[in-house]
């Protein structure tokens, strides 16, 4: 599935984890939080009001701390949504990852890397992730101290920066230690490559793929 570097529709997908509310944080005012739950429209909590199982605890700067079926979690502004309650699997325990495919056959999950919301491609063609500069400093990436390779590019010969991502999430589904090189040139999303990938065992069905963790 090797797929060029085109923009592309960002597609749902689904995580094998049991049931569990999807909660983002988009504004913090003073002590109110501005909540997203399940993908509804935007809602302020005050401190301690709960709505759909979710009880708003306390807000500080750009954060606010949550609690779902005895739960509690932090969400910053900005970040992708969460899965908390019943069952979720917020420390990556879920195992399998369900994408379905765009109009071109792209599959555009979004996730985070480090805990920070990104948009990534699926690219078996890529031997690690790949991630553009200006992404990579938008997730405060420190990625000028990794290793130096030099890459090949449209205007020529390059230096990129070999690095470790400490986490890489999609849904519900967390891997640890994965590879990544930060390139010079800035890409409309980041590429989901092998060092990812490879953590799966992998099956397409029509415009479905599903990856299914390996270790």
């Amino acid at each position: 599935m090797p797929t060029p570097l085109l923009p592309a529709l960002i597609l749902g997908l689904a995580a094998g984890a049991a049931w569990a509310q999807s909660v983002a944080l988009s504004g913090v005012a003073g002590s109110r939080a501005l909540l997203t739950v399940d993908g509804a429209a935007p809602k302020f909590f005050n401190p301690g009001q709960t709505h759909q199982g979710v009880k708003l605890l306390s807000t500080q700067g750009e954060s606010a701390v949550i609690e779902v079926n005895g739960q509690r979690q932090t969400l910053r502004v900005g970040d992708a949504p969460v899965s908390v309650g019943r069952g979720a699997a917020s420390g990556g325990g879920a195992q399998r990852i369900v994408l379905t495919a765009d109009g071109q056959g792209h599959f555009m999950p979004q996730g985070q890397i480090n805990g920070r919301a990104v948009q990534f491609m699926v690219d078996t063609g890529a031997t690690v992730v790949g991630i553009g500069a200006a992404d990579a400093r938008r997730i405060n990436l420190n990625y000028e101290q990794g290793q130096k390779v030099r890459m090949n590019t449209a205007n020529g010969t390059a230096i990129g920066y070999r690095i470790q991502l400490d986490s890489v999430r999609v849904g519900d589904v967390l891997v640890r230690n994965v590879d990544a090189v930060v390139t010079p040139q800035s890409m409309p999303y980041i590429l989901l490559g092998n060092s990812f990938l490879t953590r799966f065992q992998m099956q397409r069905s029509n415009d479905q793929l599903t990856l299914e963790k390996r270790f």
